[in-house]
């Protein structure tokens, strides 16, 4: 099994925030991150029967929708999710040859596709689902970050961000050091009350989200699917949207 980097003080944790009150639904952030990853052969789109009926592929970034409220009060939250690159992420941990792995430097949480062997024990272990499975290539792949932008002295300072952050068209998605607590991320985290998805699971995402700053209607009830089994990570996110929204 895989060990964690020791924890230090001001340690840097890259990471994303987004921001649950703007976020339009658009996909674009999914997209982009298809393409420029590569992380499928059709860029874009599903990579097998993309205009069938049994569409599938390796997605990075997924957008969850949920119907919020009832009568003049519903609308209607957005809900993007990716790798979270935990503090303590179980995927590192369970991963039998070292293939997944925590970088000690930014925090990110990595795949090294040279020596996984695509036994998928870490999308067991990922409470969140942001592990992806490549087919062809038989290997587990994820969120990087991209690692290869933000790290890329070839291009301008500003685009050294991730894709999904350069696309988004209603600035809902920030990307910074959240281990400095006076960077812009993590004082627009303080700012808003942002949190983590499902903290009470104990991985300590470096992810962060912010809540709808419009209140709640006092008739309003949250339109979600009922839970069917009250321990599948599916449930509690679910669960834990609806107390978000309740703020």
């Amino acid at each position: 099994m895989t060990s964690l980097p020791e924890p230090q003080l001001g340690q840097k944790k890259l990471g994303l925030v987004i921001d649950l009150d703007i976020c339009v639904g658009c996909h674009a952030c999914a997209t982009a991150c298809k393409e420029w990853n590569a992380s499928g052969h059709m860029g874009p789109l599903p990579d097998f029967s993309p205009y069938g009926d049994s569409a599938w592929g390796v997605w990075f970034n997924r957008i969850h929708s949920f119907e919020e409220g009832n009568g003049e009060g519903a609308r209607t939250i957005h809900f993007p999710k990716s790798c979270l690159h935990c503090e303590e992420p179980a995927c590192v941990t369970v991963c039998p040859t070292g293939a997944s792995y925590k970088r000690a430097e930014d925090g990110i949480v990595l795949v090294n596709e040279a020596i996984c062997i695509g036994c998928k024990l870490c999308s067991w272990a990922c409470p969140y689902g942001a592990r992806e499975f490549d087919a062809d290539e038989g290997v587990m792949k994820k969120c990087t970050l991209c690692i290869d932008r933000i790290y890329n002295e070839h291009l301008p300072p500003e685009d050294r961000q991730p894709a999904c952050v350069m696309v988004c068209p209603v600035n809902a998605r920030h990307f910074g050091d959240l281990g400095d607590p006076h960077s812009d991320v993590s004082e627009l985290v303080a700012r808003r009350v942002g949190g983590d998805l499902m903290p009470e699971l104990g991985y300590k995402p470096v992810n962060k989200y912010l809540p709808p700053r419009t209140a709640r209607m006092a008739t309003a009830a949250p339109v979600v699917p009922a839970p069917t089994d009250d321990g599948s990570a599916g449930d509690r996110m679910l669960r834990w949207v609806d107390r978000l929204l309740s703020r």
